[in-house]
């Protein structure tokens, strides 16, 4: 095991050699890593300063967190351009020929490559945030404390290993270094609006969201990390030399994964919509084992929390809340105010956006928003329990007519999200990236065409012209 692993370091030990020869690198780096805290704590200054003429009562020490968030990010960014050349950049210098014909495995070339790759801008990241913290202590301001301390490094972790797996795994499937920089703002962007949101958790103290978001970017990470891998093959490195868009190819691949071979509408919904639905059946169950746990944890969290409002909370405060439910929506009207066309629209919209949340994280931004959607189910109950509203009539007569084809619609439909995860970080062998994408996206239009949408028209019609009624009559005892 050793013996492997030290050839992991010499293929590291290469790269790093690289890396401090070219001085392109290591300027900008240097600049940055010097100039960019000092160019931080100026522009909080200000910003405090300012807001403060307005009333606002901002304190700095609330911008420290935030500005060792950001001055941690922006070395990471300047770093990737290394990692987008691991391994196209060898191929345009014409080095990567020796490389690949090393007695050495795939997982140790990669390893290797992505090791460097994310060493260096964390070292970058480490020594810009410690020299932004000798100024926060030179100006009497109060650090934050060690938990944040240690969920600001772990992001910056999170973030780097996020960024560079991302980045090596576009110097794989990329041709040319051009292309893989053009790519590049397609790891950039979406990290940075993931820091935003990280951002305002910060400003909220809300350290057991925030822990929550640190184990996310760590997965996705792993899965990036393990597409990679599964998805390394040498003699496409070799073979390829110029990208080019077939759209005739891809669509003749989409659809005959599509149509699977059927000779009519009746052998396609048995056979080939009957296939597809039996691959995705493992993880339909693992769907429905989430579902549970997701109803009881919206379930607790409400007893919990909710529970202790409720107990300070007067009686009067207490009827004007189950009068306001009661109210809202108007239940005698609410027939006649809502269409099945909207509620499918809707429900159809949240499938889709579950899928393509699913699809650019493998599954697991789907999963967490299928999580939330579920969740929400067990809220309520509680909620209606800890009001004495009786809320097992409720939820038979509001939830469950429509909800016994919408729930399994969602179920279905989150279930393919995570198949098409498990599947793009398994190696499939004899098949490009490009190809595995397009017969997992003619799974999911299958299923969805063919199960998901029936399923949420039917709900729509039963939520619609049905449920209003026998909710009004329970709601009415």
């Amino acid at each position: 095991m050793f013996s492997k692993l030290r050839l992991v370091w010499l293929v590291a030990g290469r790269e790093l050699k690289d890396q401090f020869r070219d001085w392109r690198v290591l300027a900008p780096m240097i600049i940055l890593i010097i100039c960019f805290p000092f160019l931080m704590n100026e522009f909080a200054k200000q910003t405090v300063d300012f807001l403060n003429q307005y009333d606002a009562n901002l304190i700095l020490d609330r911008f420290v967190p935030f500005s060792i968030m950001i001055i941690g990010f922006f070395p990471i960014t300047i770093s990737l351009v290394v990692a987008l050349e691991a391994f196209v950049g060898e191929k345009e210098r014409g080095t990567i020929e020796p490389i690949l014909s090393a007695p050495l495995d795939n997982w140790q070339l990669y390893f290797g490559k992505l090791l460097v790759g994310v060493a260096t801008p964390l070292a970058a990241s480490y020594l810009s945030i410690a020299l932004y913290l000798i100024l926060v202590t030179r100006q009497d301001l109060n650090m934050p404390s060690p938990m944040v301390m240690l969920q600001l490094f772990l992001l910056t972790t999170a973030h780097a290993t996020l960024m560079v797996s991302a980045a090596i795994v576009i110097s794989v499937q990329s041709t040319s270094v051009k292309a893989a920089n053009l790519l590049a703002s397609f790891i950039v962007i979406p990290v940075a609006l993931l820091m935003q949101g990280e951002a305002v958790m910060l400003f909220w103290g809300n350290e057991q969201v925030l822990w929550l978001a640190i184990s996310g970017v760590i997965i996705i990470s792993l899965l990036l990390i393990r597409v990679g891998i599964a998805h390394f093959q040498r003699e496409y490195l070799l073979g390829r030399e110029i990208d080019s868009i077939n759209l005739t190819w891809i669509w003749r691949t989409f659809w005959k994964n599509f149509i699977g071979g059927a000779r009519s509408f009746g052998d396609w919904y048995g056979r080939v919509l009957g296939s597809a639905m039996r691959r995705v059946a493992p993880a339909i169950f693992i769907l429905a084992l989430i579902a549970g746990v997701s109803t009881w944890m919206g379930y607790d969290w409400i007893m919990n929390n909710i529970s202790q409002v409720i107990a300070k909370a007067s009686p009067e405060r207490i009827e004007k809340i189950e009068a306001g439910i009661r109210q809202m929506p108007d239940l005698s009207n609410l027939q006649g105010s809502i269409s099945a066309p909207f509620l499918f629209l809707n429900n159809t919209r949240a499938v889709a956006f579950i899928f393509f949340a699913g699809l650019f994280s493998f599954g697991v931004l789907g999963i967490l928003l299928y999580m939330v959607n579920i969740g929400v189910i067990g809220g309520l109950y509680a909620l209606f329990e800890l009001l004495g509203m009786r809320p097992l009539p409720i939820f038979l007569a509001g939830v469950v007519p429509h909800g016994i084809f919408e729930i399994p619609a969602l179920m279905i439909g989150s279930a393919v999200v995570l198949y098409i995860g498990a599947v793009i970080v398994t190696p499939q062998t004899g098949k490009s990236m490009g190809e595995v994408i397009l017969e997992l996206l003619a799974d999911w239009t299958k299923i969805f065409l063919g199960v998901v949408v029936p399923l949420l028209a039917i709900a729509a019609i039963i939520e619609a012209y049905i449920t209003p009624g026998l909710l009004l009559s329970v709601m009415a005892k």
